[in-house]
């Protein structure tokens, strides 16, 4: 099988990390990496043993891919010189800084026929994966995602930062589009937003209640979820989760399962269990890239496509215009 050449755009801690994992990717040669700051990225060529592109047209030019992982502002410039070369493009989250230039990368990569994916590395922990055997249909989420304070980030609010996380999540699980959203927050130590609470509302009747702090004594990053029958609590920070579940008392003889008792009564009477999901081991950087070069090579919809990117951008900014109305207020 053809090997998908693929180039790093963006040496900083996260392009470090893209540009070692990319070189053990299957079906996959890494070629090269290229930053704007030459020293930057003459180092970590060193360090990894890579080629040091002096320019993103020479790069273009060997590669049939490129994971864009630079600040935010360039993404969609960066996307777009990409997609007008014939590179399939995996852009690190949020897919750009406006809307409007998001929906301009997902149209040119339609247009083009071309893999365009985000870089929601959430969608793939350890805690999240260990559900794919459920039939996850949640009526209610709540969602803490909570960080120490550190400068770096601070550019952008706390929505764009931390937030997009469970908002890329809650809009992958409720299968509904978003019918109101309502939302607060306040900068505290820099001139954005750095703690904001969101409620979603869902034309199917779903709520997500959604927080995100970079000013927390204490990192945190829960997401509890609540459906008919079904308790969910995932720890993204320990990957593990944790499942509470309604079931006939003739399935009581599943695996790996505690049981409660049993409530109800004749033909209604349910089996309360508790399950702990096996965790699988992944790194979940690694399995994103992996899930990239796979939808080249399978000709797929990317597990997290631009569209999908996008749809979680358009909610953070909404999110961001309902707290400027609310401190108007």
């Amino acid at each position: 099988m053809k090997k998908i050449k693929i180039g790093v755009i963006g040496t900083g801690h996260l392009g470090k990390l893209h540009t070692k994992l990319a070189a053990d990717l299957n079906n996959c040669e890494l070629v090269g990496i290229y930053d704007i700051d030459s020293e930057k990225a003459k180092v970590v060529g060193e360090e990894f043993n890579v080629k040091v592109f002096n320019s993103l047209e020479n790069l273009f030019g060997e590669t049939d891919a490129v994971s864009i992982v630079a600040t935010t502002s360039a993404h969609y410039e960066l996307g777009m010189k990409a997609l007008n070369a014939g590179n399939h493009v995996m852009v690190e989250k949020p897919i750009t800084s406006e809307i409007k230039h998001g929906e301009e990368l997902v149209k040119l990569a339609e247009e083009k026929n071309l893999k365009l994916q985000v870089g929601h590395i959430e969608r793939f922990n350890p805690a999240l994966v260990s559900l794919e055997k459920y039939n996850l249909d949640p009526k209610f989420i709540q969602t803490d995602r909570l960080a120490q304070f550190n400068p770096r980030g601070i550019d952008v609010a706390v929505v764009h930062d931390l937030m997009i996380h469970d908002i890329d999540i809650i809009l992958s699980l409720v299968k509904s589009d978003v019918k109101s959203i309502s939302a607060s927050g306040v900068a505290v130590v820099s001139d954005n937003i750095d703690i904001a609470n969101a409620r979603l509302e869902f034309e199917n009747g779903a709520v997500a209640n959604v927080t995100a702090s970079r000013i927390s004594q204490k990192k945190m990053r829960k997401m509890r979820m609540f459906q008919r029958d079904a308790y969910i609590a995932l720890d993204f920070t320990t990957g593990v989760s944790e499942v509470y579940r309604l079931v006939s008392p003739g399935d009581k003889n599943l695996e790996h399962f505690i049981s409660f008792g049993e409530i109800g009564i004749g033909e209604k009477k349910k089996a309360v269990i508790y399950e702990q999901p096996a965790q699988k081991e992944l790194n979940a950087l690694k399995y994103e890239l992996q899930l990239f070069i796979n939808a080249i090579i399978d000709d797929t919809v990317p597990v997290v496509s631009g569209s999908d990117g996008l749809k979680a951008l358009k909610v953070a900014e909404e999110i961001i215009k309902k707290i400027g109305e609310s401190s108007v207020e």
